[in-house]
């Protein structure tokens, strides 16, 4: 089954200052997914009207100290690399399941489920008949254990 696609609206300023929407359309597609936004920093420089969402998914993104909104989307039979970033991560999952596998066990995640990821090993593994879709905003953090692997 093939999912609609996302659609993102974003929010900014009009020349005269007025609160108004900059964006609306589908998130920018790259192969598992989409993003949403980025900002570059952290705070985040909420001036201007231009979209910071990249065209591709890299995990270099994750560690120059700015944020991620991102989509991915995990067909049946499919699983993500074992990793671990130096972020904490924001999950919504948002349609099918995944299992979430960590060294010491694992854990399926439905769509509804809310989940965060504080800088683990770990990998993401679709064992379902449909394709799973999860959000993820991604901020800067200390490492924990042996820190990042990507």
């Amino acid at each position: 089954m093939t999912l609609p696609p996302v659609r993102r609206v974003v929010t900014g300023l009009d020349g005269a200052g007025r609160s108004c929407v900059v964006l609306d359309g589908p998130v920018r597609s790259f192969e598992g997914g989409g993003y949403a936004w980025r900002t570059a920093t952290v705070p985040a420089d909420n001036s201007g009207s231009g979209d910071s969402a990249p065209d591709h998914f890299a995990y270099d993104l994750f560690h120059d100290g700015g944020s991620n909104f991102f989509v991915i989307e995990l067909a049946p039979g499919e699983r993500s690399s074992t990793h671990a970033t130096d972020t904490i991560d924001y999950i919504v999952i948002m349609a099918g399941a995944v299992v979430l596998e960590l060294e010491t066990g694992e854990v399926l995640l439905r769509a509804g489920d809310l989940m965060t990821d504080r800088g683990v090993i770990h990998t993401w593994r679709n064992d379902g008949p449909e394709v799973a879709r999860y959000a993820v905003v991604t901020l800067p953090a200390h490492p924990v254990g042996k820190g990042r692997t990507v």
